[in-house]
């Protein structure tokens, strides 16, 4: 390649904290309203176009691969919600799904239609198609989607930038006409009330935070939208919703470590909202109405002296009085409790045990007002490694329940769970067309040890035999380690071209997520982040000495707070990867963290730290944040990827953090996509082909751009 890097100029930006100095010469970047910005970015794509020009006809395989083993024309399973049958179709050459409905024969119809993709339903209507509302725009994204209680009308948000500024409108699905109702700069989440003649949605502050719950009166301006509450406080954000059994309102506050929920009785007339527990430092719990034995019941899931969670029954007249709780399920240390749905005659509890996810199932007892824990039945599976956990149940009387199973050789599958008999039917299992079999492929679960003895795990997946070959495989090895967010093993259908190719692909299940408890995300969280990245160097220093790859073949991936980890490897560690993959990383934390004007700054505060008023977590922060500590030292080839109009992660992190690394000499490419969000572009076509684009990085790298598929 004969085109040269482009060399950001340096103009000094000083900032001061805590009698520390620091001198910034790519803050200018800053401003993508600069034109200079905006060539700069083009001049980077520019040069990551040719620096992968080589590339192009293995981008093109891959595409084609991913695209011939998708059943492009398809559908979801229908779920039951009301007086209908909800499903989407795709269409082949359609870039989004199409929302249909189709009406239930009768009360006691609880069986999902079996709807052969391409044919007619009887009755089907289109609620709302997706490539209609996108059609004449670069990016699309759904957020709001909710259909009223006596199934007349949906409300439906739309973006079309990609900076999560979604415009909300109603449709009434009787004439297929939109009202003249719109409220524009509204946050996903709208929710019809429990009468069908309002809606209730969230709105953000300057700072991005959703702070205020409006009130829309179907039918009305929105300039007389009310204002039902209001959250001042910047480290909390707010969301809104129904209980399963429509009976409450709910408007959920909660900030990283604490939370408040104020309940609505919808039955009530004169009801206002009330405060379950009010909120307290630290504490967290979320809130399920029940009817047990024909009494209103409150269950609260909460950690107030209980690491990872217990379940409780309060009265909902005076739930916050603690002579009125029963436990219903005791804090066990080896079970992180994460979910419980209450329906007419059950409970179905999410929870982790052993780094896996599990579902269980309690039958409620009509003859008593008590709920006996014990009876909880976990619903069991044979694979050493999978995901599951419980959706598409929003049906108060359903007898079932729906669940999503996947592992990394089974594709996503959904099942109904029969209560009564205690036996999963498969609905549906997600086509891999081209001749799948899961019996080529193995999944595995190995341990690291890290500083201090902490045993971290590793999920690992390759074709038959490449694991025990003998000689090192080129292995792509993922991490996150942020937010209690779980990296579990799924199916991935772009995965199988890696994994075809040789390459096994491995998950480090590392602190900061999840994965093995509450403890799992304390200790990699403020001023213990670094074991975030102390785990992932584990991991890779661990799949090494396994023998499954070597430091030239092993490249790691990361998005986000991921990305975060990907920068912080790439300083600690640089000797033992090949390539890194940094997707909307979160490379400049330190600048970010520190100022309280930018989007969920002051919300992260208790996720990374305060910064700006601690001088300990200042300096603990500049010790790890990747831009803070790139020095002159061989780097791996790194790819960094972002999106102008990212409200998460900005791009400018990125930028800022590529122009410091080609100061070093670090081989280093920076992808910036011009008109999408954080979760990059929109449309499965173009995110097969960004993830061509991806693969085909990888694969160069590891030295497999040349083979195919086997």
């Amino acid at each position: 390649m004969d085109a040269l890097p482009p060399v950001a100029r340096k103009v000094p930006t000083e900032r001061v904290h805590h009698g520390d100095v620091v001198v910034d010469h790519f803050e200018w970047l800053r401003d993508k309203d600069d034109p200079e910005v905006i060539a700069y970015l083009e001049a980077e794509n520019a040069y990551t176009d040719a620096a992968t020009e080589h590339l192009a006809a293995l981008r093109e395989r891959l595409f084609d691969e991913i695209k011939s083993r998708t059943l492009e024309t398809d559908l979801s399973v229908p779920v039951r919600d009301g007086r209908y049958w909800y499903y989407t179709r795709t269409a082949e050459g359609s870039q989004y799904g199409v929302h249909c409905r189709a009406p239930i024969t009768g009360d006691d119809d609880w069986t999902p239609p079996d709807l052969a993709p391409g044919t007619e339903v009887p009755g089907e209507q289109v609620v709302l198609d997706d490539n209609v509302q996108a059609d004449g725009h670069e990016f699309y994204s759904l957020g709001s989607f909710d259909v009223s209680p006596d199934g007349n009308l949906l409300a439906y948000a739309v973006d079309t930038l990609g900076d999560e500024r979604y415009t909300l409108r109603i449709r009434d699905l009787r004439t297929g006409d939109d009202l003249p109702d719109i409220v524009a700069d509204t946050f996903p989440g709208a929710v019809f009330s429990g009468d069908g003649a309002s809606i209730y949605y969230p709105t953000v502050d300057d700072a991005w935070r959703p702070d205020t719950i409006w009130r829309h009166e179907v039918g009305t301006e929105s300039s007389a939208d009310q204002s039902v509450f209001t959250e001042p406080d910047e480290r909390f954000w707010v969301g809104v919703g129904l209980t399963r059994s429509k009976k409450y309102l709910e408007i959920a506050v909660g900030s990283k470590i604490t939370s408040e929920v104020h309940l609505l009785d919808t039955t009530d007339p004169d009801a206002s909202f009330e405060v379950v527990w009010p909120r307290r430092e630290g504490v967290e719990y979320s809130v399920e109405h029940a009817v047990v034995g024909g009494v209103d019941t409150l269950l609260i899931l909460h950690n107030d002296g209980a690491e990872n969670f217990e379940l409780l029954a309060a009265d909902p007249s005076r739930p916050a009085d603690r002579a009125g709780w029963t436990t219903v399920l005791a804090h066990d240390p080896a079970v992180r409790l994460e979910d419980v749905e209450a329906f007419a005659g059950h409970l179905t509890l999410d929870y982790r045990r052993d780094g896996l996810t599990r579902i269980g199932v309690l039958r409620l007892d009509p003859s008593s007002t008590s709920i006996d824990g014990s009876g909880f039945v976990e619903v069991a599976f044979d694979e050493p490694l999978f995901s599951v956990g419980t959706s598409g149940n929003p049906e108060w009387l359903q007898p079932t329940i729906r669940y999503g199973y996947t592992s990394f050789v089974t594709p996503s599958s959904v099942f109904d769970y029969d209560v009564s008999t205690g036996t999963s039917t498969l609905l549906k299992q997600q086509p891999v067309l081209g001749g799948y079999d899961p019996a080529d492929y193995e999944q595995r679960r190995e341990w690291a040890t890290a500083a201090g003895g902490t045993r971290v795990p590793i999920s690992v997946v390759a074709r038959r035999g490449v694991l025990d070959a003998g000689s090192p495989a080129p292995l792509l090895l993922y991490g996150y380690g942020s937010y209690e967010a779980s990296i579990d093993p799924s199916f991935s259908v772009a995965r199988l071209s890696l994994l075809d190719r040789g390459v096994a692909f491995a998950i480090a299940h590392v602190r900061g997520g999840g994965e093995l408890g509450r403890h799992w995300y304390e200790n990699g969280k403020t001023l213990t982040k670094r074991n975030t990245f102390t785990d992932f160097v584990a991991c890779a220093e661990r799949v090494i000495e396994l023998g499954f790859t070597a430091p030239d073949r092993l490249v790691a991936q990361g998005g986000s707070a991921g990305g975060l980890l990907m920068g912080a490897v790439a300083n600690i560690a640089p000797h033992l990867f090949a390539g890194i993959v940094a997707q909307v990383p979160f490379v400049d934390a330190l600048t970010s963290i520190l100022d309280p004007s930018l989007p969920l700054t002051v919300i992260e505060w208790d996720e990374w730290g305060d910064p700006l008023h601690s001088a300990e977590v200042y300096a603990y922060m500049k010790s790890y944040s990747p831009y803070e500590n790139v020095t002159d030292q061989h780097y791996p080839r790194i790819l960094a990827v972002t999106s102008l109009n990212d409200t998460r992660v900005l791009y400018v992190e990125p930028a800022k953090w590529t122009a410091r690394l080609r100061e070093v000499g670090a081989p280093v490419l920076l992808k910036t996509e011009m008109s999408a969000g954080h979760g990059g572009v929109s449309g499965r076509y173009a995110r097969w082909r960004e993830v061509a684009f991806d693969y085909a990085w990888v694969l160069d790298v590891l030295g497999r751009a040349g083979d195919g598929a086997s």
